[in-house]
């Protein structure tokens, strides 16, 4: 996982652009606010809309290959970001 504003480093890989295809609706981002204090909800609710997107998911390790893939997020909060759910997902798959 890396914030868009770093520079890109080849040992990143395939970086994908997380705020995009597989980005939490516009109303859950919103509810969310980037209050830690609602994390815990957002993890469970952004999951439940994860599961219901397995097509995207699976693309992902396809697209990357067999190297390194980067989750790529603009969000300041390095701990409390779709980022970090996403990648709990995958690296559960």
């Amino acid at each position: 996982m890396k914030r868009a504003y770093e520079p890109a480093a080849r040992e990143d890989g395939t970086r994908v652009l997380v705020n995009q295809d597989v980005a939490p609706s516009t109303a859950l981002r919103r509810w969310f606010g980037h209050d830690p204090a609602r994390w815990t909800e957002f993890r469970r609710r952004y999951r439940a809309d994860l599961a219901q997107r397995t097509d995207l998911l699976n693309a992902l390790p396809t697209i990357a290959g067999k190297g390194p893939l980067t989750l790529i997020y603009s969000a300041r909060d390095v701990r409390h970001n779709q980022a970090v759910v996403l990648r709990e997902r995958l690296v559960r798959s």
